[in-house]
């Protein structure tokens, strides 16, 4: 088994690399794969990933990397998934704090202080390269940031997400394997409740793992809410509404450090109804997110961040939110295809 303590700084030492504009090659693996949100994609290799980060070191050239949580764990098995099982992992939650003075994706700059937020995902070789990530920046909170928000407005709250609450999220120097297999069984059995939805009423699913006054950080487009009554008013009745049949497609990250845990994975969807204002297509879609968990004293889920990958299901919706921000920012299409 691995020391995962190392496994965190070294990883560390590679992302603030990568933020100050060091060359990828020598820090991803020939062969590495990197699963980034739309429109980037799945990139293989150190010279496809790296695009990606000169695209943020050119529209963010200062950038800062704030974290607020970095966490490793085992990776728990899924059923669900096929294929190689990447373990251990290492996962981060925060934002690059930057000064924006170049277009990002054709998003234009705003030349003073932004916040990316950005969740991650790594997994390292044993020679401590990196070999597989997933990355998920919040393009459309930059979108906001900018001025320009391309779709409906959002339900729940706009905002800065804060980091955990009594702070202790950025556990760089330690791992506490014990406490976050606890913390992740309690995050699954939670799963599993909600898959109790009968169709019908809202209340058929248990939420008795959660707080009372618990707060829910979802990405932009869905906002921030509070407690039971925020979440299911901001969240979980539109996302029911849109999407009945919704159910687990299988986790790429199950693990715990301490009151921590986080899963992330695909979403199996029918869009049947409207959904962030966007019409229902019938179509069959996947959603692909990340939850990152913050456990009570009393093991109850106190704080839930919930990085999501909207312009990407946007876009198998037929919708390019992208290229709404194009057209009003003086630059729309002018052909039909």
């Amino acid at each position: 088994m691995r020391d995962l303590v190392a496994e965190k700084q070294k990883v560390k030492v590679h992302l603030d690399a990568l933020a100050k504009g060091a060359d990828p090659a020598g820090i991803f693996a020939p062969g590495a794969v990197a699963q980034i949100v739309h429109p980037w994609g799945i990139r293989t290799g150190p010279a496809r990933i790296g695009e990606f980060y000169r695209a943020l070191r050119v529209a963010l050239p200062d950038q800062e990397r704030r974290e607020d949580l970095f966490l490793a764990g085992e990776n728990h098995p899924d059923d669900r998934v096929d294929g190689p099982r990447f373990t251990p992992l290492v996962a981060s939650l925060g934002a690059l704090q930057a000064t924006f003075t170049a277009p990002l994706l054709g998003i234009p700059p705003t030349h003073g202080v932004v916040h990316l937020r950005l969740a991650e995902v790594h997994h390292l070789n044993p020679h401590g390269r990196i070999v597989r990530s997933w990355l998920f920046p919040d393009l459309l909170d930059l979108i906001d940031q900018a001025g320009h928000w391309p779709i409906a407005p959002m339900l729940g709250a706009p905002g800065l997400w804060p980091g955990p609450k009594g702070g202790h999220g950025a556990r760089h120097d330690s791992v506490d394997p014990q406490g976050g297999a606890e913390s992740l069984g309690r995050v699954l059995a939670m799963h599993d409740a909600l898959h109790e939805f009968d169709g019908i009423s809202i209340n058929s699913m248990p939420m008795s793992a959660w707080s009372e006054h618990f707060m829910y950080y979802a990405a932009a487009g869905i906002g921030i809410s509070r407690g039971l009554d925020g979440f299911r008013a901001h969240h979980q009745v539109p996302f029911l509404h849109a999407f009945p049949d919704r159910r687990g497609a299988g986790h790429f990250i199950r693990i715990g450090d301490g009151p921590f845990a986080v899963t992330g994975g695909a979403v199996a969807i029918t869009h049947s109804r409207e959904y962030l204002g966007m019409a229902p297509t019938g179509r069959a879609l996947t959603a692909q997110v990340m939850d990152f968990y913050h456990l009570d004293a009393e093991g109850r889920i106190c704080e839930n961040w919930l990085p999501f990958d909207i312009l990407g299901l946007a876009a198998q919706m037929g919708v390019n939110v992208l290229s709404r921000v194009h057209h009003r920012t003086g630059r729309p299409k002018r052909d039909i295809h």
